[in-house]
């Protein structure tokens, strides 16, 4: 999204309740595209979201929208679809007529086309005469966010939206999304499923009470963490020696052999570690089999974020 203005600016916002911090000094700015909003239950996503919505107002700080303030300004609710965590359905309503009054709610005009138009995007066309409780979870999530676009609106705030899906469901909705994204629409995705987030977001946001903990794609998060060693295996034909051999490497904190005879290396300095390594074997005359970063994930990053160490 190279030169994209900003769709969204949160400057220094804090929410509290009863005395209660939800969000706290978080400022961050999303741009046209797919961005992750991760972090554990209770990490204050669902409260920022819902005050970049403008449902609630914050305790200190500001949030605009394409520019404007968004609280208490009806002409950007229009430009919003706002996708709740919870299951905010009629059951007796077939999915058509609850995208469909959802779409009058928001005063669309071409009403026909704009229901026919979201139902489909969610693939749902045969299965839009059902009543919403004949539907799976995974099928009233896509209904849901049928109902959440129907207005056509350029910023879409989907909070856990792929809660409850199976695999099969979960890829589509995926797919969806990234679609959405790609059309230049701003996508903003809460989640705590973290093995989601690396497949389905351009840049994420990772909160850990109530704090903005680290913002980046979730390999550039992972470069911030100086203080934390990377976590390698490698598999060899003789693990001790190997692992005498490198003892002698600066950038190396440990080396340690697990169970299964595979060598566990703890290096700040990965890269140094690959170039070195095969000069190592090679005078030691020891063949490498596998060398796998362990926790060059999303996970890994999360985890240590949220608890300050490493397992």
């Amino acid at each position: 999204m190279n030169g994209a203005q900003p769709t969204i600016v949160v400057d220094s916002v804090s929410r509290w309740f009863a005395g209660v911090v939800a969000v706290s000094g978080v400022s961050l700015e999303i741009e046209p595209g797919v961005t992750a909003l991760l972090g554990p239950n209770g990490a204050g996503k669902t409260t920022l979201l819902r005050a970049i919505a403008g449902l609630i107002g914050t305790s200190q700080g500001k949030v605009s929208i394409f520019g404007e303030p968004v609280r208490g300004n009806p002409s950007l609710y229009r430009r919003i679809g706002y996708m709740t965590e919870h299951e905010s359905v009629y059951d007796f309503l077939t999915g058509r007529q609850f995208v469909d009054l959802n779409a009058r709610l928001q005063g669309v005009e071409d009403l026909e086309n704009a229901v026919a138009r979201a139902i489909e995007t969610v693939d749902l066309v045969g299965a839009q005469h059902r009543r919403l409780h004949e539907y799976s979870r995974g099928m009233r999530q896509r209904m849901r966010l049928a109902a959440t676009l129907v207005h056509d609106p350029p910023l879409l705030l989907l909070d856990e939206p792929l809660s409850g899906t199976d695999p099969v469901q979960r890829l589509h909705l995926q797919d969806v999304i990234r679609d959405l994204g790609a059309q230049g629409r701003t996508i903003v995705v809460s989640s705590h499923i973290l093995e989601e987030i690396d497949q389905l977001a351009d840049r994420i946001h990772l909160m850990v009470s109530g704090k903005l903990a680290a913002s980046g794609d979730y390999r550039a998060i992972r470069q911030q963490l100086n203080d934390r060693p990377f976590l390698v295996r490698i598999d060899s034909s003789k693990a001790r020696e190997l692992a005498a051999g490198l003892l002698a490497m600066e950038v190396l904190e440990s080396v340690e052999i697990d169970r299964e005879g595979h060598l566990r290396v703890r290096s700040r300095d990965v890269a140094a570690l690959q170039r070195a390594l095969p000069s190592v074997a090679a005078r030691l005359d020891i063949r490498l089999f596998r060398v796998e970063p362990l926790d060059d994930s999303l996970e890994s990053v999360f985890e240590y974020l949220a608890t300050g160490s490493a397992t």
